[in-house]
């Protein structure tokens, strides 16, 4: 358990949007809406050269997830004892990501991590979420929107597909993307300041 998670962590650390945007002579965490991750590379560098931060991004979770699954072999763990394991080297890749200690702990919002972790965790799963993600996609002619649509089916997906215990763990794996958001909503409202004025045009007290 603590080499998988030791792994998945520096495998999640790696800050492949900053390295990719250095490239580029651009810091993601100081331009755009300052998320060391794909979107804001792909808003800043362009699709073409935001590629590999998506792949790079994604590759994180799929990695630790098989990372887990080798430790669990070498290990010598039951079925059941494999799965706690690789459910948590993924989830440490999200956590390397979202606060990587290669990049002072600013990073992104490790949803792509989430998704490469899932294509190991549950290959059904993130099948159906792909498949969820081009249809709306095409649908809407929104990569966004189909990727809005695609996170949104996993919890639901997976119940069907692999039961509660299994539906429980994602909750788990959504809750560090969910808190890295509030992190930086919390931090976008400290750089915005308090309001100039108060109601009625007269200055705050």
């Amino acid at each position: 358990m603590a080499a998988a998670v030791g792994a998945g962590y520096l495998v999640g650390a790696i800050p492949v949007a900053v390295l990719v945007g250095r490239a580029h002579r651009v810091d993601p965490r100081a331009a755009g809406d300052r998320n060391p991750g794909y979107w804001n590379a792909k808003a800043l560098l362009g699709a073409r050269a935001a590629v590999p931060v998506f792949l790079g991004d994604t590759l994180k979770g799929a990695v630790a997830g098989l990372g887990g699954q080798a430790a669990a072999r070498v290990a010598g763990l039951s079925p059941h004892g494999a799965m706690v394991v690789t459910w948590c080297a993924v989830a440490a890749a999200m956590v390397g990501h979202a606060w990587p200690v290669f990049a002072g702990f600013r990073g992104g919002r490790s949803i792509l991590t989430f998704v490469g972790g899932m294509a190991v965790l549950s290959p059904r799963t993130f099948l159906v979420g792909v498949t969820v993600v081009v249809l709306v996609s095409l649908a809407a002619r929104s990569f966004s929107w189909g990727a809005r649509a695609g996170m949104a089916s996993v919890p639901l997906v997976e119940l069907m597909v692999d039961g509660l215990y299994r539906t429980a763990a994602v909750g788990v794996l959504l809750s560090i993307i969910g808190l890295r958001f509030g992190q930086a909503a919390l931090a976008e409202r400290r750089r915005s300041g308090p309001a100039t004025s108060a109601p009625g045009g007269r200055p705050p007290r």
